[in-house]
């Protein structure tokens, strides 16, 4: 027979509640920084970032690498080309494959770059140990499980453009 797990104390449930505040206010306050140095949100700036890496990517494999849906970086792709900070051009072999370049917008937003365009919280989660990160993602499945009204669409959308999006 299991005996069920005694519920957290007031005080545990508000050192938790703490806690996301402080990550949520580090995030929100660090794209607000980037935005304002860069002229550009932290969504798009780790776009640019993606493509100064790799020239001639493609939009299915950035959206992979940002782990965001395909039609969101596509749409983010569009706000930077018009900006005039990112160039499409269709590869040679396969002209329905776009290549994404940088253009002199783009390479101006990443001069003025501080730091990494993904944010403080993936070189954070990057940092721990394998086993801490494990239990963390159990525990945050956990939560997630009870949240009412979750809505899981925004696993793929850009924490930048969550944050952004709040004001």
């Amino acid at each position: 027979m299991t005996l069920p797990l005694p519920a957290a104390t007031p005080q545990t449930h508000l050192a938790v509640l703490q806690q996301f505040r402080v990550i949520y206010g580090t995030m929100r306050q660090y794209f607000r920084d980037l935005e304002e140095r860069c002229g550009i949100p932290g969504a798009q700036m780790w776009i640019l970032q993606e493509v100064q890496r790799c020239p001639g990517i493609g939009v299915t494999e950035l959206a992979a690498r940002l782990a965001i849906h395909q039609s969101t970086c596509s749409q983010l792709v569009d706000r930077l080309a018009v900006r005039g900070c990112l160039v499409k051009t269709r590869n040679l072999p396969d002209q329905r494959r776009l290549g994404l370049y940088l253009a002199p917008g783009g390479e101006k937003a990443i001069a003025a770059l501080p730091g990494s365009a993904e944010g403080a919280l993936p070189a954070a989660l990057a940092a721990m140990p394998e086993v801490a990160l494990k239990t963390l993602q159990i525990n945050l499945s956990e939560l997630i499980r009870h949240l009412p009204g979750r809505d899981d669409a925004f696993a793929s959308v850009p924490l930048a453009e969550i944050v952004r999006n709040e004001k």
